[in-house]
């Protein structure tokens, strides 16, 4: 996987590079995909919310709603939950694919025919995922502080006004950045991971259901080392 992921850092320097296809990709990935993750957010924020309320009211802390629902979902809840439904939805959706390709010689008639797979295939789908993931944490990030202040519109009686200005006075540069940065990598490991598996998968259709698990499996594993390092980091650069 390392050979294949220094692969793809030259190939996507060199020309030409497919821009329909990457379009293409960026529509199948993220439009595709908004609505699986705005439903997602929206009932993560209301169930959170209907959760917590009970214990910061026995210590007459519902004040504190707002920042503590904000920074859990936008540092750590919101990026490993949407990076994990992404993982299951897109990354077996280009194991399947490119395993299905690979079973069919559809990417040994690519390279007989002179046209690049790897470049029109993967690089494509790798930087459509890098590019497509953080905006969709941050829109599901959006979702679930508005279904959060819902919860609390409905049971606590805080205008929206109110909750947002708590929700914005609680979070800080040094929240969001690390967020949104390990949301590259996320998105990366999704498309690497997929295309990998994929690429590579044994002939026949059992090695596409394979190639397809594995790049679940293996994604989900790899989003908790990288946020498990993104936290790590972000403990020496920022203070948490």
């Amino acid at each position: 996987m390392t050979y294949f992921a220094i692969r793809f850092f030259r190939e996507v320097f060199t020309s030409p590079f497919e821009w329909k296809e990457f379009l293409r990709q960026c529509y199948q990935m993220g439009n595709r995909s908004f609505i699986l993750v705005g439903v997602t957010g929206f009932i993560l924020g209301l169930v959170f919310t209907l959760q917590s309320r009970p214990t910061l009211l026995e210590f007459g802390a519902t004040s504190w709603m707002p920042a503590m629902v904000s920074l859990s979902i936008i540092r750590e809840i919101g990026p490993v939950i949407f990076a994990l439904i992404c993982a299951g939805r897109i990354g077996s959706g280009i194991g399947a694919e490119l395993g299905s390709m690979k079973v069919t010689e559809q990417i040994d008639a690519m390279e007989v025919s002179g046209t690049n797979p790897f470049k029109y295939l993967v690089v494509t789908r790798i930087l459509a995922t890098t590019l497509m993931l953080p905006l969709l944490i941050l829109m599901g990030d959006a979702i679930a502080l508005f279904g959060s202040a819902i919860v609390e519109n409905l049971k606590g009686e805080v205008s929206y006004l109110l909750y947002f200005n708590k929700v914005f006075d609680a979070l800080r540069f040094s929240d969001v950045l690390p967020a949104t940065a390990k949301s590259f990598f996320f998105g990366f490991s999704i498309g690497l991971v997929g295309c990998y598996k994929g690429y590579n998968c044994s002939k026949g259709t059992v090695g596409v259901g394979e190639a397809s698990n594995a790049a679940v499996v293996y994604t989900s594993m790899l989003l908790f080392i990288i946020d498990f390092i993104a936290v790590f980091i972000t403990d020496i650069f920022f203070e948490i």
